[in-house]
């Protein structure tokens, strides 16, 4: 079983003709529960940024618009994604078998990914088998 993992949520879009990564956040988490409630935290944070309530104080009247219904539904995916108890349990059984998970969305102009690795894998990956030579 792995112990600790390591977090990592990001945003990818283009800039000047070149794809450019904004992270969003990192968070090593001691056990692979607070590992699952970090990444579904994120998720749910991406998404309450992206699909605000317009009424909501901090907004001034008219500055939010829908977008096309053919745009790809970001905060929806990402809420489901929380809410879906599979999924969850496919990434909890990915993170203890050492595998890295990548959960990504995208709306066309940004990709939104949260990525979570085993920190013990990490090692292990890094690991250089010895070599013996022999004395004499």
């Amino acid at each position: 079983m792995h112990d600790e993992f390591l977090c990592h949520v990001t945003a990818y879009g283009v800039c000047a003709g070149q794809r450019i990564g904004v992270p969003l956040g990192t968070y090593r988490a001691p056990t692979l529960a607070l590992a699952l409630w970090w990444l579904r935290d994120r998720a749910i944070w991406i998404a309450d940024r992206l699909d605000p309530q317009p009424e909501a104080e901090h907004f001034p009247p008219g500055s939010l618009a829908p977008v096309a219904e053919t745009v790809p539904d970001v905060p929806t995916a990402l809420r489901w994604w929380c809410g879906e108890l599979s999924q969850q349990e496919l990434v909890a059984d990915e993170l203890a078998a050492g595998r890295l998970v990548r959960v990504a969305v995208c709306d066309g102009t940004t990709e939104y990914e949260l990525l979570a690795e085993s920190v013990d894998a990490l090692r292990m990956q890094r690991v250089v088998p010895a070599l013996f030579m022999p004395v004499g």
